[in-house]
């Protein structure tokens, strides 16, 4: 991707967590549809959020590029381009208009919510951490070692999670996490919960 969307080359630790704090901004976006796809088939956006295919920079850039090419984003986001495409996309019965691009992540922002009934049909286990506490329930399943595109640089993972501030929406995505950054979460984790039990 070019220009803002280099934002997506990398992300750290704060990234994930600004995601869920941009939501309540989300929930607003409209998106003017701009042009439909010319063979009236949309990408595959909601199986790129079932990380069918595993996230890596090359499928991204190419789901990106398409949905360039049907609508533009709001683009008063920092971390996140939010594309409202001109219809419905689902499956197994989730819906979504919304197909967002964060950070090292690409998803869908599905209607309703359903981070419990995506959990159970897609195996997702509850995550341990909030997030910062922008998380109020969180979902998550790593892939298994053989779809992994990058060990060395860091894990994918099919997520799905709610926030208070977004009203009657679940995000659901593919992510890649960096090593790094994972590292820096548990430690967040350990030393809150360290603190926590000094009170």
């Amino acid at each position: 991707m070019r220009g803002s969307a280099g934002r997506m080359t990398s992300t750290r630790t704060l990234h994930r967590a600004a995601l869920l704090l941009l939501l309540p901004v989300l929930t607003s976006i409209g998106g003017a549809v701009h042009a439909a796809a010319a063979d009236d088939a949309l990408p595959p956006f909601f199986d790129a959020a079932l990380c069918k295919p595993p996230y890596d920079m090359n499928s991204a850039n190419d789901l990106y590029e398409a949905a360039e090419k049907i609508t533009k984003p709001d683009t008063s986001l920092l971390t996140a381009h939010v594309y409202k495409m001109p219809r419905e996309i689902g499956k197994d019965g989730f819906k979504t208009k919304e197909v967002i691009f964060a950070g090292s992540s690409i998803g869908v922002l599905v209607e309703g919510q359903q981070a419990d009934a995506l959990a159970a049909r897609y195996g997702l286990k509850r995550e341990a951490s909030t997030l910062f506490g922008t998380s109020t329930k969180g979902y998550a399943r790593v892939l298994p070692a053989a779809e992994q595109p990058s060990p060395d640089l860091g894990k994918v993972s099919i997520i799905a999670r709610e926030s208070n501030g977004l009203p009657g929406k679940t995000l659901l995505a593919c992510e890649l996490v960096l090593t790094e950054d994972q590292a820096a979460l548990d430690n967040y984790e350990k030393s809150k919960a360290e603190r926590e039990n000094k009170e």
